[in-house]
């Protein structure tokens, strides 16, 4: 049996190439006489560029950026494809990572490392640029990548507003006759991960800026800026960007580099997928497994394992799904792209203890999984 083994990133706990591995040392270890491979993957999350410059053999570029609150960090981006594309990982110049808890304040920290990223890549020449925005601190709507690519946001004085987000209160004018000339020539592509819009309930600030350390005050005064950033956007390029599916992502600032940069924003892991010629691994498999940190109905709204299982099942094979955590009832509709989910599990544990024990988990489970399989 050939087994391609295919999970997301267990947030918090391990990275989707560390799960592979935990889950190929459990089944080898196991009584089933089988062959694995370790095809870890990213849906537009923290970590998926890595993977795609890991998997087509790509090279690394260091520069010297900003982080989001303006101080200077080592951050690389990616060139694959002959060098022809770069593959930005936004989180390593506008990371949560990068900042201390008691630093968190999305209303003055910004994206521009990630501008200072993307110039970068446009000085090596390259004709497409893939941007996953996972992991952000930011909630600036792209402001601050455009402000680094020359965009100009102006108040009603003609004053530049360099303070973002919060300045975009006073956003009169968006200024683009500085704007890097060559990204008219360069295409743009942001993996989304999840299809939040920019504003409201579901929106940016209200969903993801808690995590970047906003109060219910602050996530009510970043919606409402965005609002105005969103209008100004559309009286000047002529896109309404307010309720563009996945315009919520990082922040929104896929909705501002859509609005202002013509961006695509597509769906992360089908993307993924296909660049990295999943389908391929799959034609040689005779079962896959796949994982997150949690699995439910949510899941079935484009995260790494449903693509991953959705392409399964279109070429007849069986999929299991490990998790931290699964839905206690069963539920027809992931049963419909899930054959089985496992618990990881060892017992009741502290959240903490639970993450730490993520790859010994997934190996015990692997194992398991396998002696069940070698006696059916």
């Amino acid at each position: 049996m050939h087994i391609l083994i295919a999970p997301n990133a267990f947030k918090h706990a391990v990275d989707a190439a560390t799960a592979a591995q935990a889950i190929e040392r459990g089944l080898l270890t196991s009584h089933l006489s089988c062959t694995c491979e370790c095809f870890p993957i990213g849906d537009g999350g923290n970590g998926t560029c890595e993977l795609i410059v890991d998997r087509l053999r790509g090279e690394s570029v260091h520069v010297q950026v900003a982080d989001p609150l303006g101080r200077p960090v080592t951050a690389a981006f990616g060139l694959v494809e002959g060098g022809q594309t770069a593959v930005i990982e936004m989180a390593d110049a506008s990371g949560l990572h990068l900042l201390a808890p008691e630093e968190l304040n999305p209303l003055h920290a910004q994206s521009y490392g990630t501008g200072q990223l993307i110039s970068a890549a446009l000085d090596r020449g390259v004709g497409k640029i893939i941007i996953g925005m996972g992991g952000s601190a930011t909630v600036d709507g792209g402001s601050g990548m455009l402000r680094a690519l020359g965009v100009r946001f102006l108040d009603n004085n003609g004053r530049e507003i360099t303070d973002l987000p919060v300045g975009l209160e006073a956003l009169h004018t968006i200024d683009l006759s500085s704007l890097d000339r060559r990204l008219q020539q360069v295409e743009v592509t942001v993996l989304c991960d999840v299809d939040n819009p920019l504003l409201g309930e579901a929106g940016a600030a209200h969903v993801f800026g808690p995590q970047k350390g906003a109060s219910a005050e602050q996530a009510n005064q970043l919606d409402s800026l965005l609002g105005h950033y969103a209008a100004v956007i559309q009286s000047t390029t002529g896109k309404d960007i307010a309720k563009r599916r996945s315009g919520g992502v990082a922040g929104g600032a896929s909705a501002g580099l859509a609005g202002v940069l013509g961006a695509k924003l597509v769906n992360g892991i089908d993307y993924f997928l296909d660049m990295t010629e999943f389908d391929t691994a799959l034609s040689r498999s005779h079962l896959v497994i796949t994982g997150e940190g949690s699995i439910d109905n949510q899941t079935l709204q484009g995260k790494g394992p449903y693509g991953v299982a959705s392409r399964a099942k279109r070429v007849g094979l069986p999929v299991v799904g490990l998790a931290g955590k699964i839905p206690v009832e069963v539920s027809n509709e992931l049963a419909a792209y899930f054959d089985t989910l496992l618990a990881i599990g060892n017992g009741p544990a502290a959240l903490d203890d639970a993450l730490a024990d993520t790859a010994d988990n997934l190996a015990r489970t692997a194992q398991q999984l396998g002696n069940l399989l070698a006696v059916l």
